[in-house]
């Protein structure tokens, strides 16, 4: 009997399934709908998702918007999760769960899962009252008799960004312990394994030169370290094919449904033998799919081109490091917004790896286009000396060799991070980027004067910061002062909403030497 069997798999799809990035109208290569007509649906064939499906788009950040009435009005005919039944038409089978699925509560999330026909694994990360049907492992066996066990975990740095009062109803293990201890037992069971993990490579895949400090990231180590037959990784958003690290296969889909991987396998006594590629999203979106989500997209369409008001100009998109080292207005008007709705004296922001930015006449789509993240904002209180080391840690963003100035290769591999350097606003400072990392920061000035060490400043930051995600552990154990349970794409909606005339902080609150 023939022993080859087919694996379909997506990660990091948050939230994309129609052929758009709604930053625009104009069609796109991208989208679940456009991969999923192509899937096969035969008994040898593993059709698998390794998480972020549920935030991440201007669908599904419209659709937790809407009053539960109002999602059983646009489905009729027998209420389904819009994710759910997508990935239900599709014919998924097993997902994993990724750090941005808890981003909108466990209530939602447990919804989706209900809904899925798909079976969940994640044996690292498991809520105490026992209520989200997760599981940590499965054994399938296909029409070929071939057994596969599968297990799933994700990286348990959600317990770094997650909203305190989700992490209060979770265990979360280390990711690479628990796929360790589960794989005797699984290894046990079936002829083939598998570990389905939102994660990524912390070491480069060619020289094994590790990226990265930290454990959010381990699946190099999983691969070296564990006697899987095939990791599935996700999270970092890099396309990688396939290819083996030790005795490992190991593949990496892009995001947005922009490519599934397509891997052929077919095991042998001394070992298995691996063919894999990522098919692009060029098919024609499936038609099914596309006409159960309409009145959801219609709603979504209207709702995305509605006039938010007017800006005395335009907020372009500005290339990263020219933002960086000249300042980015986009960066202070949200930062303008953060101070007007938190009172606070300094605040902080971040730009995505990807934005839009805002035309003179912005939509609702300019603005959840640019402002992507599911945050909310908290007041801390910080002194002058933990401000120059916040300060600091965000000036390793940038790397001076032979008298130019570019990025910092930390925060560019193993995956890209601008969002991890910081635009301050409320302060004046001065970074020179010929020092060292640590003493690169000469100034920082409060209304004129140079600010001391030891006295206090309020400073608002949005909820991913405060978590000490990227790297800033001065950050979380600081005293709150107000904690702003409001999205900060709805309060940037309703600044502009309420200002007919909205007045752009032009101010340039950094200096970046030197000069280039």
């Amino acid at each position: 009997m023939n022993r080859t069997f087919h694996i379909r798999y997506t990660s990091d799809i948050h939230g994309h399934f129609f052929p758009t990035d709604y930053a625009t109208t104009e069609p796109k290569n991208i989208g679940l709908m456009r991969l999923m007509s192509e899937y096969p649906h035969d008994k040898n064939t593993l059709i698998l998702d390794g998480g972020d499906s549920l935030q991440g788009s201007a669908l599904t950040n419209f659709y937790e918007r809407l009053s539960e009435d109002e999602k059983h009005l646009l489905f009729p005919d027998g209420f389904l999760h819009p994710v759910s039944a997508i990935m239900n038409m599709a014919g998924y089978q097993y997902v994993t769960l990724g750090n941005h699925d808890f981003n909108y509560g466990l209530k939602e999330l447990n919804t989706y899962l209900q809904h899925l026909n798909a079976v969940c694994l994640c044996a690292n990360i498991v809520d105490k009252a026992g209520k989200l049907p997760i599981q940590p492992y499965a054994i399938h066996t296909l029409e070929n008799g071939l057994r596969i066990g599968l297990v799933g975990v994700c990286t348990h740095y959600v317990r770094v960004w997650e909203k305190p009062e989700t992490l209060q109803q979770l265990q979360i293990r280390d990711a690479f312990e628990t796929a360790r201890d589960l794989y005797p037992e699984v290894r046990s069971q079936c002829d083939f394994t598998i570990l389905l993990y939102h994660g990524g490579y912390e070491c480069d895949l060619n020289t094994g030169v590790r990226l990265s400090n930290g454990s959010e990231n381990q699946a190099y180590e999983m691969c070296t370290a564990l006697d899987y037959d095939l990791v599935l990784t996700g999270h970092q958003h890099i396309a990688m094919p396939g290819q083996f690290i030790h005795d490992t296969y190991t593949v990496q889909p892009p995001f947005r449904a922009q490519g599934v991987c397509a891997i052929d396998v077919t095991p042998g006594t001394e070992g298995a033998a691996f063919t894999s590629t990522i098919l692009p999203a060029d098919h024609e979106p499936d038609p099914k799919a596309m006409a159960f989500l309409k009145p959801l997209e219609e709603r979504i369409q209207h709702w995305l081109d509605f006039p938010a008001g007017h800006l005395e100009s335009p907020l372009p998109y500005v290339p990263h490091l020219t933002a960086a080292l000249h300042g980015s207005l986009v960066a202070n008007f949200i930062n303008t917004v953060q101070l007007a709705l938190s009172g606070a004296q300094i605040s902080t922001c971040a730009l995505p790896n990807e934005y839009k930015g805002f035309s003179e006449h912005p939509t609702i789509r300019d603005i959840v286009s640019t402002y992507i993240y599911s945050n909310t904002l908290v007041v801390l209180e910080i002194t002058g000396a933990g401000l120059k080391q916040y300060i600091e840690r965000s000036s390793e963003y940038f790397d001076f060799d032979n008298g130019v100035i570019n990025y910092s290769p930390e925060f560019m591999r193993p995956k890209v991070q601008h969002y991890n350097y910081d635009y301050f606003s409320g302060i004046d400072y001065v970074i020179d980027v010929s020092k060292p990392i640590g003493s690169r920061v000469l100034s920082i000035q409060y209304d004129g004067r140079e600010i001391k060490p030891e006295e206090t400043f309020s400073l608002c930051i949005n909820s991913y910061r405060h978590s000490g995600a990227g790297e800033y552990s001065m950050l979380p154990d600081l005293p709150v002062l107000k904690d702003i349970q409001e999205d900060v794409a709805d309060a940037i909606i309703e600044y502009i909403l309420s200002h007919p005339e909205v007045h752009i902080d032009r101010h340039r609150y950094s200096t970046i030497l030197p000069v280039t």
